[in-house]
């Protein structure tokens, strides 16, 4: 139930994201659930690999290489989907920011919600 409340929300924020900036576009709801999926897939799966292979630029950087990995992921969510466009890599840095800071909102709500046992 929780799983399927994040989706939903996280499809919800990046409807937000694509109202607060316009470099950011979506196509309806339904892309939205599309790229919340596929951008929930790319964090599980490429974002720790990135992460390691960039481990000494991260670490130079003192972590906001991060935010770049976050665009990049963001941005290659949208270059795989027909439905969500992104327009350039600033773009990409600022939606993938905001779509952040939604998450961040989303998660602890979430916490509240669904308490674990």
């Amino acid at each position: 139930m929780k799983l399927l409340a994040k989706w939903l929300l996280s499809a919800t924020a990046l409807l937000a994201v694509t109202h607060l900036y316009g470099g950011v576009e979506l196509q309806g709801f339904a892309a939205a659930l599309l790229a919340a999926f596929v951008i929930g897939l790319f964090n599980v799966f490429l974002r720790p690999l990135l992460i390691l292979l960039t481990l000494p630029v991260t670490v130079l950087t003192l972590g906001l290489f991060l935010f770049v990995i976050n665009a990049v992921l963001f941005w290659a969510a949208a270059s795989v989907l027909d439905g969500f466009q992104v327009r350039g890599f600033a773009a990409a840095l600022v939606g993938s920011l905001l779509y952040s800071l939604f998450g961040l909102v989303i998660d602890s709500a979430l916490e509240r919600l669904f308490p674990q046992q």
